[in-house]
C-alpha cells in the first residue's frame, strides 16, 4: 500500500505540530504553534476520514491565544501539554471538556518570562523537554530551569548554564539531561548534583556547527541523534562520547526535528528548513541479517557500516519553504512548515 499526502492551507506559518495522544486507539486529534504572526495561537484541530480516505479536511476545534512564537509543544498526557514561548515564557496547557461536551483549552500554571538576559531583557525559551511530569527548559539566556507540571514554584535554576545560547534538550535518563549550544557544544547534566557543572562535555564536530535538534533512541536511550545548521545526522553512543559512532550527510539545510517511531525503533524521520521530509529506513535484506545474529543489535551504533545498510526516502516532493514541524502516529505522519499548510501523510512504510 502506498502512502498519501493530505495538504492543508491554514493561513498561518507553523512551528510546531503534535499528536494529541489517545492510548487505545488512532489519534484524530492533534495541536499546532503557530509564529511569525502578529498574534499567534496554538489550535486542537480533528479530521474524520471517510470510507475511502480520499478526501481528509481538518478542521478547527478550539484555540488558545499566545504571546510570542511557539517554540515548542510536548503532551505530557491525553489532556495536558506544555509549551514554550519566544517571550521567555512556559505553560502547561489543559484541553478541557465540560459536560455539555464542549472542548476548550487554558493554561493551568504559567512560569511567566522566564527566561531573561544579565540586563533584564526577555530571552526566548528555545525549547524544553519533558519526563512523566518533570520540564527542563533552555533558552538564548543560557540558563537551564527545572519545573514540575505538579506546582507552580520553580524547582531548580542553572544559571549561566552556557556562555552562548542553548538550542537544544533531552531527558537521558530521570536525573540526567543532555543540552546543544550555538556553538556545538554538548553537555550531560545530573540533576541531582548540587553543583551547577557538567558532568561531561563534547563537541558535535570539529567546527562550530549549532546543535539544532536531538533525539533518543526509544529502547537505548545511551544512542542520541543530533541534527544540525548544515543539515547533517551525527550519531552519539553517550556510553563512550569521545567521538561520535556516525556523521550522516543528510538534509541540504538545516535539520528542524528528528524522531524515532516510538515501537519500530531502527526507523528515524527528520524534516529541514530545506523542504525535505524524509523516512530514514534498514534495508530489508540487511534487517533480516541482523535479526539473525542479534535481536538486540543497534544498527545506528554500528559506525560507517550503517551507511551501506540504510534507506531513506521522500515523503513528500520538497516544498520551498521550511519544514518546522513533524510527529509520528503508528504510520501516519503530520508536518507544519512555512508554507502555512499542514500535511498528513497515510499509509507510510514501517512495516517491512
Amino acid at each position: 500500500m502506498t502512502h498519501n499526502i493530505h495538504g492543508t492551507f491554514i493561513s498561518e506559518k507553523i512551528n510546531k505540530i503534535r499528536w494529541k495522544p489517545n492510548p487505545f486507539d488512532d489519534s484524530n486529534s492533534f495541536i499546532t504553534g503557530s509564529w511569525d504572526n502578529d498574534k499567534n495561537n496554538i489550535k486542537l484541530w480533528n479530521f474524520q476520514a471517510g470510507s475511502d480516505d480520499a478526501d481528509i479536511y481538518p478542521y478547527t476545534i478550539c484555540s488558545y491565544p499566545f504571546e510570542g512564537d511557539v517554540t515548542e509543544c510536548q503532551f505530557l498526557s491525553s489532556d495536558n501539554f506544555v509549551a514554550s514561548s519566544s517571550n521567555g515564557s512556559v505553560y502547561l496547557l489543559k484541553v478541557h471538556v465540560d459536560e455539555r461536551g464542549c472542548i476548550s483549552m487554558y493554561d493551568e500554571i504559567m512560569w511567566d518570562k522566564l527566561h531573561k538576559f544579565k540586563n533584564g531583557d526577555i530571552s526566548p525559551c528555545t525549547s524544553f523537554a519533558v519526563y512523566d511530569n518533570d520540564i527542563v527548559s533552555i533558552g538564548e539566556d543560557g540558563c537551564i530551569h527545572l519545573l514540575t507540571a505538579l506546582k507552580r514554584n520553580i524547582v531548580r535554576t542553572i544559571d549561566e548554564a552556557d556562555s552562548c545560547s542553548l538550542k537544544a534538550v533531552i531527558f537521558l535518563k530521570y536525573n540526567e539531561i543532555l543540552t546543544g549550544n550555538l556553538r556545538g557544544q554538548m553537555k550531560i547534566w545530573d540533576l541531582r548534583s548540587k553543583e551547577n557543572l557538567p558532568s561531561s562535555m563534547f563537541m558535535l564536530s570539529g567546527d562550530q556547527v549549532t546543535v539544532t535538534c536531538l533525539a533518543y533512541h526509544p529502547t537505548q536511550r545511551h544512542m542520541v541523534v543530533a541534527g544540525d545548521e548544515e543539515g547533517s545526522l551525527t550519531v552519539w553512543d553517550l556510553r563512550q562520547n569521545t567521538y561520535p559512532v556516525n556523521l550522516l550527510s543528510a538534509h541540504a539545510e538545516c535539520v528542524s526535528e528528528l524522531q524515532f517511531h516510538p515501537v519500530y525503533s531502527d526507523q528515524l524521520f527528520s524534516c529541514s528548513s530545506a523542504g525535505e521530509l524524509w523516512h530514514w529506513t534498514v534495508n530489508k535484506q540487511n534487517k533480516l541479517l541482523l535479526d539473525e545474529d542479534n535481536v538486540d543489535q543497534n544498527l545506528w551504533i554500528m559506525g560507517d557500516s550503517i551507511k551501506n545498510k540504510l534507506e531513506v526516502y521522500t515523503l513528500m516532493p520538497t516544498l520551498h519553504k521550511p519544514i518546522n514541524s513533524l510527529d509520528l502516529n503508528r504510520n501516519r505522519v503530520l508536518c507544519g512548515c512555512d508554507s502555512e499548510a499542514i500535511y498528513l501523510i497515510n499509509n507510510v512504510n514501517i512495516y517491512n
